[in-house]
């Protein structure tokens, strides 16, 4: 076995890679290379998602200061930066993960704005994850009320973003390309921060500016396929075909431009360069992979093993990392004794039950918009001696897992990973350093 470099203290060593991670995943740090030219007419910012008001800062920065600027986004409570506050750009908050009337005003008031726009006026689309909640206007038919039934439930499911965001889509009447349809004939120039796996425009917050290439009975099938109680209302709509999305080829999308400015896979080679630089070997496992917290938790659990005791794939010491979407399903019979987590710390759960306290072995998991689910941790630390002390506390692992408390486990061990909103979001990050 080998040892660390010399100075390495693990815990503090994780955590300056999820800050690299964060840092490089900021819209300051990526924006200006993708600015359109201001046009003849007017410059309408529209924006939606947890790194929204961020990006709108970064823009009114880089905008020249003589050409007309306005616009309008939408973020999670708490998620503004404190300064500098933009002056050209509103900026309102409104709920996540499940919407609320907050999300369905700012919806209107963008669809409002986007109703007189000429082919002489530029909207720029800044979106992140998180705007599938927070720009929210049901389609004709259904009211708010179905679209937080359905989304409740899907939360609880275990479906995949893409999944979630294909039901979400055909139930509303601004995602799926229907905003870029409202702002036409202008051009659109979206700029997106990715937070799904593959990095695909059409499912960041469900593509309120991309033609949409799935259908309604796309949505019916997902679920149907996740067991989810359909309100009569929106299985008729859903079964009419009337809530059907545009598609890719439609001419209303000629000219428009998308970019992706910051990336999974870019933040966790930042992490990779900074773990480098400090005589640790770095390895990417891959930024979009997907499956239930804990098991994938058991995963990274048996690989950092493999390597500590045979140097496969890799040789020690290094740190392992990885992104992407986990997802925690909720059944039934759970839902009464639920406790307080989310996916990173169900991750981290899973790390350390089956580590068992092997030596040599650490593990960081968290969410790079610094808010683990609903709660105000980012993830959670594991050590060698993690379940040690939490014996010695009277805690165990096992019922952790049952209640979906990774919250109430790692808190009591003093090992959430707390940062606060970082106003960014490119998905999960995980690392595991191997002696």
């Amino acid at each position: 076995m080998s040892h660390l470099p010399q100075g390495i203290q693990p815990k503090r060593f994780l955590t300056e890679l999820f800050r690299a991670a964060v840092e490089r995943a900021l819209p300051a740090h990526n924006m200006r290379e993708y600015l359109p030219q201001p046009p003849s007419g007017r410059t309408l910012v529209l924006g939606a998602g947890k790194a929204a008001a961020a990006m709108a800062q970064a823009l009114e920065a880089l905008w020249p200061c003589d050409k007309p600027l306005s616009g309008l986004v939408v973020t999670r409570y708490d998620h503004t930066p404190p300064t500098p506050a933009t002056r050209r750009i509103e900026g309102i908050e409104a709920a996540h993960p499940v919407a609320d009337t907050a999300g369905l005003l700012a919806a209107q008031r963008m669809l409002n704005l986007a109703s007189d726009l000429t082919a002489n006026d530029l909207v720029i689309f800044l979106v992140s994850g998180g705007g599938s909640a927070l720009l929210c206007s049901p389609a004709a038919g259904i009211d708010l009320g179905h679209k937080q039934q359905i989304t409740r439930q899907l939360l609880l499911s275990g479906a995949s973003i893409g999944e979630m965001n294909c039901v979400r889509t055909h139930l509303s009447a601004v995602k799926g390309g229907r905003l870029a349809l409202a702002c036409y004939p202008a051009k659109v120039v979206t700029l997106a921060i990715s937070d799904v796996p593959g990095d695909d425009p059409a499912v960041i917050a469900s593509g309120p500016t991309i033609a949409d290439s799935t259908s309604c009975q796309d949505a019916l099938e997902v679920l149907r396929r996740h067991n989810i109680d359909i309100p009569a209302r929106i299985r008729a709509l859903l079964d009419s075909g009337r809530s059907e999305t545009p598609k890719p080829g439609d001419v209303r999308f000629s000219g428009h431009e998308v970019h992706v400015i910051a990336t999974p896979r870019s933040s966790l080679e930042a992490a990779a360069r900074v773990a480098r630089e400090l005589g640790v070997p770095a390895h990417i496992l891959g930024d979009a992979i997907e499956g239930e917290a804990r098991e994938v938790g058991k995963v990274h659990a048996a690989i950092a093993q493999s390597v500590r005791m045979h140097g496969l794939p890799f040789a020690t010491p290094c740190v392992i990392l990885s992104g992407g979407e986990t997802t925690v399903t909720v059944r039934p019979h759970d839902s009464k004794k639920s406790g307080r987590g989310g996916r990173a710390g169900e991750c981290a759960l899973g790390i350390a039950q089956a580590l068992q306290g092997r030596t040599g072995i650490w593990a960081l998991a968290a969410d790079t918009d610094g808010i683990d689910g609903v709660e105000s941790n980012a993830g959670a630390f594991v050590a060698p001696d993690t379940l040690h002390r939490a014996a010695a506390l009277g805690l165990r692992i096992d019922n952790a897992l049952a209640a979906h408390d990774s919250y109430g486990f790692f808190h009591a061990l003093d090992d959430l990973v707390v940062t606060g909103p970082t106003f960014t979001n490119v998905n999960d990050f995980r690392s595991v350093l191997i002696a």
